[in-house]
């Protein structure tokens, strides 16, 4: 590693600045030969980027994605507190599983069991409930997901946010619908954006109302236009993500597409369940680019509607008591939303997988760097 001294001019490519050097100074000498030149590591394959992050960085498109990614959570944080939320900080070990699933990771906690946080679901809602009315938080997530695609991590960083006094899951919508928005324009003259703009296009199609349409209205869109037939009352499968942002975009020049009113058989206990037709809910994701990039609904917050709602998913109520006794002095209607900041940030910079959006990315083979 070298210092340089000498005159700054202006660049005459694409680089603002550039160091007409008059005197080199080293700093440390290395070892062995550079296993990966920065100035062309995003020729190299994924892995040996990965394995080499520390010279992969130093390559200033690679570089611009964390600056983006810091920016995008700077943004988040403004965003809702400029709304009256709050921000909190909850715990990463904890009871019990948030979806009650198998996909967390065990972790031994003075001779108990315990797990690493699948989100901090519960305790925002506890924060709610409390009187806070409105939160938000930023931290890590873990899935124990061994999935192999181009869009899961087993730990990434979550961006989480619930509020009380809610008429609806339209609610939560709306205020994401918005967040994008100011995203979009902030990005637009943001001066310290200017060397991101320099590698990526960062222009956004958010129109006046986000699209939204029930997972049943999809079936029928996926069925008619593009010859997919899902299972009813089934999950949507990525090729279908991308059929729909295919939709947004031709048909409401959209980036975003809410799908809404999911199955009650794919969406967490804690989701409320339609009236009149609980086999439904008030469940939604949010679909950037033809990428699911947040979950969210209207949560249930009656007591016996939630006991109900885990003897129907065959869950013990007794493993969650800590979670149903926030509910058992009264509760406000609430709901909120999960998004993940480093699919948001693929999306927005259009790469090609996530990993490239998190500096050090676990999934289930890499545990190092």
């Amino acid at each position: 590693m070298a210092c340089f001294s000498g005159t700054l001019v202006e660049g005459k490519s694409k680089l603002r600045y550039e160091l007409q050097a008059k005197e080199v100074m080293m700093l440390t000498r290395p070892v062995e030969p550079i296993p990966l030149e920065p100035a062309t590591s995003t020729e190299a394959q994924l892995n040996v980027r990965l394995d080499y992050r520390w010279l992969d960085v130093r390559n200033p498109k690679v570089s611009a994605v964390f600056q983006f990614e810091s920016w995008l959570a700077q943004k988040f944080r403004e965003y809702f507190r400029m709304n009256g939320f709050v921000e909190i900080f909850t715990p990463k070990i904890v009871a019990a599983g948030t979806e009650g699933g198998a996909e967390v990771f065990p972790v031994i906690y003075f001779g108990r069991e315990a797990y690493l946080a699948q989100s901090p679901q519960f305790y925002k809602q506890m924060a709610v409930i409390a009187g806070l009315e409105r939160v938000f938080e930023i931290g890590p997530v873990f899935r124990a997901e061994a999935h192999h695609t181009v869009k899961h991590l087993t730990e990434f960083h979550g961006l989480d946010i619930e509020m009380g006094f809610i008429e609806g899951p339209e609610d939560v919508m709306d205020i994401l619908e918005r967040f994008f928005r100011y995203l979009s324009k902030e990005a637009e003259g943001d001066e310290s954006l200017k060397v991101v703009r320099q590698y990526y296009d960062l222009s956004l199609r958010v129109p006046d109302r986000v699209p939204r349409i029930t997972i049943r209205e999809a079936y029928e869109v996926l069925k008619e236009r593009y010859n997919k037939e899902l299972p009813y009352m089934e999950d949507l499968d990525p090729q279908a993500e991308k059929y729909l942002g295919d939709y947004a975009l031709k048909e409401y020049d959209s980036d975003f597409i809410f799908v809404t009113e999911y199955p009650w058989k794919v969406r967490p206990f804690y989701t409320m369940r339609k009236e009149g037709e609980p086999e439904w809910t008030y469940g939604f994701d949010l679909l950037f680019r033809g990428l699911e990039i947040a979950t969210g609904s209207q949560r249930e917050h009656r007591y016996e509607r939630l006991l109900i709602n885990l003897r129907d998913k065959g869950m013990k109520p007794d493993r969650f008591q800590f979670y149903l006794n926030f509910f058992r002095h009264g509760a406000p209607p609430h709901g909120g939303a999960g998004l993940g900041l480093e699919r948001i940030v693929k999306q927005y910079l259009n790469l090609e997988n996530v990993r490239e959006a998190r500096l050090l990315p676990r999934d289930p083979e890499r545990l190092v760097p």
